[in-house]
């Protein structure tokens, strides 16, 4: 019995069928499933990326309340009444967009959005008292950017938050 290494034929003929098994690749069907499979996950990814105005109004509702709860700490600690004021006109691209009125001079707080498109609204008034008193009446301020809303609001106890529903008409 005659042995043989491996890549020796041992003098027997290759069938042709045995030559077609040896190449290696990936068929037209194969390569289809691949190519649908890689753009039905590109279509996911796309829907779910979220709006920049969107992410943007959050962030900037997110440092809005860190603000007004810092306003309010120190309108306690002072024993001064200290408001949040919305610029009039918050589009203008040079001076403050908002104001925190009452704070103690050493206090340097932001007067402008991160971004300039953002405006502010209080509901029911022009501005929002943010202390000394530990109890205050219920606030809502709408931020707004473009077409995208946000309302931050506190029930006059409980700090600034995101409000899940509007309920003023």
């Amino acid at each position: 019995m005659p042995t043989s290494v491996p890549g020796s034929s041992c003098g027997r003929p290759v069938p042709a069928r045995a030559a077609l098994r040896v190449r290696r690749g990936f068929t037209l069907l194969e390569l289809l499933v691949v190519i649908a499979i890689v753009a039905l996950s590109a279509g996911v990814v796309s829907l779910a990326l979220r709006d920049g105005d969107a992410a943007q109004l959050e962030e900037e509702g997110a440092r809005l309340t860190a603000l007004l709860e810092m306003a309010r700490a120190d309108s306690r600690v002072a024993g001064v009444t200290v408001r949040f004021v919305p610029a009039a006109d918050a589009q203008t691209p040079e001076g403050p967009q908002f104001r925190f009125v009452g704070l103690p001079a050493q206090r340097t707080m932001p007067t402008r959005w991160l971004d300039p498109r953002v405006s502010a609204q209080i509901v029911g008034g022009t501005t929002l008292v943010l202390g000394p008193d530990a109890i205050l009446p219920p606030q809502r301020i709408v931020l707004r950017l473009e077409d995208q809303r946000l309302e931050l609001a506190s029930d006059g106890l409980g700090p600034f938050a995101v409000a899940t529903a509007d309920p003023t008409p």
